[in-house]
C-alpha cells in the first residue's frame, strides 16, 4: 500500500495548520487553516466545532464531513484527547449521518481510562478489543502494545494519525506506528465480531471523509488529504 508518513520532528518545524514541502510536493490538500472551518469543504456539525488558538476544539460536536467524495487517498490530523475523551474519523460514507454504519468508523478513545472498566458505566463498560483506539469499529481490532501504552501519547499530548484507503486496502498508522493494515476484502464474508452490525463500508470504495464526535472536547489540527492516482 501506499503511504507518505514523515517524521514527527518535521512536522513540529513546520508552523500549525500548513503542509509541509514533502506534502506540497506530493499534492497533499490542506482541509483547516487554523483560522475558520471552510463551508465549501466541510458540510455538517460546523458550529459544534469551535476554532481556539489556532485548533478545531469539539465542545458538543457530532459529524463533521468533506464536501468533496475520495477514492483511495491518505487522511492526516493530529488530536489531542481529554481524560476518556472519545471521538472518531469517519471514511468511505456516501453520507454525513451514520458514518460508522454507513462507512467506517477508525476509533479515537483514552481507551486506558478507568471510565471505562467502571461497570456503573454500562454503555462503556469491558470495551471490547474492536473499540479501543485505532480500531475499525466493529471489524477489526487496532495492534495494541501495553509496554508502548498501545502506541498512544499521554492523555493532554498532541498525537498524529494517518488514515489510508488504497482501493479494499485500509492502513492506519498512530505516532509512527502501523496499528492496522488490512485488506477488507477478507472480512466481506468472513463472521465480524458485533454479528449485528456490519459497516457498509467494507463493500465502498470512496465516500467522504471527516470527524465523529460525540460531544467530548476532542482537538485537532493540520487536517490534510491527498488522493491518490489510480494504478494503470
Amino acid at each position: 500500500m501506499l503511504t507518505f508518513s514523515i517524521g514527527l520532528s518535521a512536522m513540529a518545524q513546520t508552523p500549525l495548520n500548513t503542509l509541509t514541502p514533502e506534502e506540497k510536493e506530493a499534492g497533499f490538500q490542506l482541509l483547516f487553516d487554523g483560522k475558520e472551518l471552510s463551508p465549501e469543504i466541510w458540510q455538517g456539525d460546523l458550529a459544534g466545532y469551535p476554532v481556539e488558538n489556532g485548533v478545531l476544539v469539539c465542545r458538543k460536536g457530532k459529524n463533521l464531513m468533506t464536501k468533496e467524495v475520495f477514492d483511495d487517498f491518505v487522511f492526516r490530523l493530529e488530536f489531542k484527547v481529554p481524560p476518556a475523551g472519545n471521538s472518531g474519523i469517519g471514511i468511505r460514507s456516501p453520507e454525513i449521518a451514520n458514518p460508522s454504519s454507513n462507512g467506517f468508523e477508525i476509533q479515537i478513545l483514552d481507551h486506558h481510562h478507568p471510565k471505562y472498566k467502571d461497570p456503573n458505566y454500562p454503555r462503556y463498560y469491558d470495551l471490547k478489543p474492536w473499540q479501543h483506539h485505532g480500531s475499525i469499529y466493529g471489524v477489526l481490532p487496532a495492534k495494541r502494545n501495553a509496554e508502548k501504552n498501545d502506541y498512544l501519547l499521554p492523555v493532554g499530548e498532541w498525537n498524529s494519525t494517518e488514515v489510508s484507503a488504497v482501493g479494499t486496502k485500509i492502513k492506519v498508522i498512530l505516532n509512527g506506528e502501523t496499528i492496522i493494515d488490512a485488506d477488507m476484502k477478507d472480512y466481506r464474508d468472513k463472521p465480524l465480531p458485533q454479528a449485528e452490525f456490519r459497516p457498509k463500508g467494507l463493500d465502498r470504495l470512496d465516500g467522504i471523509v471527516g470527524i465523529l464526535g460525540h460531544s467530548d472536547p476532542v482537538e485537532f489540527r493540520n487536517l490534510r488529504i491527498k488522493r491518490i492516482p489510480k494504478e494503470m
